[in-house]
Formats: structure tokens, C-alpha cells, sequence
């Protein structure tokens, strides 16, 4: 990993000194990313990407920046960001607090009492380094339907990685949204909050990092934490307390995730297809 000079800039304008160290960090699959050191021993993280989209380090800014919420989980500040990079805070992180799990769930419940009176974002943004349509939209069974599902599937279809069988029944499963999703507030979520996603800050408070955010169903947040071996349930008695679900919520999971699924078909190829499939067979008719 090399330091851009933008950010080497930076930190000399700031009385920070020159760069002096960046060492790698482990986790991210989409980026590098490396704690970088200044010579006055400043310390930063730094998420580079020389083939990102131009804007995709922008969004990433402004979606931690509507994440930076008092009572929510912390969020690292965005610093300075341009094609190819993003310098952040350092969160440093600690060993958990007592409570960890259930302080997560409180203040992620929190987050998502920040609501709004119509779906998407004021911008769309990336799932990963995927496009994420974010229109402003009233009804929010519309919204997932045609920004989540059928963008990802149509997607997927278009490189081979699913097909025309698949896809019709993408079609069914959205028209029936109505009759399989309740009613819900478009509330502001991360977006992307998978296991790996989720980290502690320097006291050992909840913190969250990547985003993909817009005002969507709180519900398909939950969903996303269940995926990839899941939160344990102190987390989710501690969100249901501050933020009651609407019964059958459990069952409901897999069918938001399916969004992440078509994600992951796309991203990564068809090791995620029979999990696609296996959702479709779920919540279609004659499946």
C-alpha cells in the first residue's frame, strides 16, 4: 500500500508531519485498508481501492457522517476522501465492555428511531462496490422490490449468474411483499451489518464501520446481522425491548437477505446461488 499524496497533505497541513508508517489490516474484501502513522505519531485509518467507482469513497463519507447519531453506535469520522481512498478515524479498537451485546442492541434501536417519511437516501450509494439505487420512494414494498431485488436480480441476469427461471420468480416474491412484509417506518440503517462489519471502539463501545446507508426497513437491518453466523440473542432481547417487532419477524429474515445474497452472487459468483435459490423456494408459490 502506497499513501496518496492528497492524504500525505493532509496531514502535513494539519501539524501531523509526514506519514511514516501504514501497516495493513485485515478483514475488508472489497478494499486495503491500513492504520497509517505520522511522524508526530498521529494515527489513522486509511481505506484505499485504485479501482473503486470515482464517487464510491464519497458516498461511503456521507453515509457515516447521517450514521455519526448521539445515542446510535459510533461510527469513525470521515477525514478526507477522494478517487481511490478514504482516511478515517482510528477507532483503536478495545476489548468489549461489560454489556457489549446488549448496548448494541439498544443503540442500534436507537438508530433507528431516526425516521423518515419516505424511503431511500439523498444519494444513491455502493453495497460493497455494487451500485445501491436510492430514489426517494413513499411505499416502502415498492422500494424494495424494484431498488433492492429486482436491481440485484436483473443484475445477476444480465451477467449470466442467474437465470430466467430464477428471475420470474424474483418477480413473484416482490409482487407479494405486501402480503409477506408489514408495514414499517423508513428508518435509518447501516445497511451492510454483517458480523465483520460490526467492531468495538476505544472504551469497548458498539461501533460500525462500511456502510451502505439509506432509510429502510429496520427488519432487514436485523436480517443482515442474522446472515453470517448471526449476533447472539442478548442483542436481539436488548433491540426488541427498546424497539418492539411485529410478530413473525424471525421468519421474515431470510427474505430481506435475500437482497445481500443476489449482492454476494454478483460480487463474488454462483457459490452463492443455491442459498438464492433456497430463499426463492421459501417465499414463492410451489416452492
Amino acid at each position: 500500500m502506497k499513501v496518496p499524496q492528497a492524504v500525505a497533505r493532509w496531514c502535513r497541513e494539519q501539524g501531523h508531519g509526514e506519514p511514516s508508517d501504514l501497516r495493513p489490516a485485515s478483514g475488508g474484501c472489497i478494499n486495503d485498508g491500513g492504520v497509517l502513522t505520522t511522524a508526530s505519531g498521529a494515527r489513522f485509518f486509511l481505506k484505499q481501492n485504485a479501482a473503486a467507482p470515482a464517487d464510491m469513497f464519497l458516498r461511503e463519507a456521507e453515509g457515516l457522517q447521517a450514521l455519526a447519531t448521539p445515542e446510535g453506535p459510533r461510527v469513525p469520522e470521515p477525514l478526507l476522501w477522494g478517487p481511490g481512498f478514504l482516511l478515517l478515524e482510528d477507532l483503536r479498537p478495545a476489548p468489549p465492555q461489560p454489556g457489549y451485546w446488549e448496548a448494541f442492541g439498544r443503540r442500534l434501536a436507537a438508530l433507528h428511531e431516526h425516521t423518515n417519511d419516505r424511503f431511500g437516501f439523498h444519494h444513491d450509494n455502493y453495497i460493497g462496490s455494487t451500485p445501491q439505487p436510492n430514489p426517494w420512494t413513499e411505499d416502502g414494498h415498492l422500494f424494495f422490490a424494484e431498488h433492492r431485488l429486482r436491481f440485484q436480480a436483473r443484475l445477476a441476469h444480465q451477467r449470466g449468474l442467474l437465470d430466467s427461471s430464477d428471475l420470474q420468480r424474483v418477480e413473484v416474491l416482490a409482487e407479494r411483499l405486501p402480503e409477506l412484509v408489514p408495514e414499517q417506518p423508513a428508518s435509518l440503517i447501516h445497511g451492510d451489518l454483517w458480523s465483520g462489519n460490526a467492531i468495538t471502539g476505544p472504551q469497548g463501545e458498539p461501533a460500525i464501520i462500511d456502510p451502505a446507508a439509506h432509510f429502510g426497513w429496520a427488519e432487514a437491518e436485523l436480517g443482515m446481522t442474522a446472515l453470517f453466523g448471526g449476533f447472539p440473542a442478548a442483542f436481539y432481547a436488548a433491540y426488541e425491548e427498546a424497539h418492539p417487532l411485529e410478530p413473525g419477524w424471525r421468519a421474515r429474515l431470510p427474505l430481506y437477505n435475500l437482497y445481500h445474497l443476489l449482492n454476494h452472487l454478483n460480487l463474488f459468483g454462483a457459490g452463492y446461488l443455491g442459498q438464492v435459490r433456497a430463499v426463492l423456494a421459501r417465499f414463492t408459490p410451489g416452492g
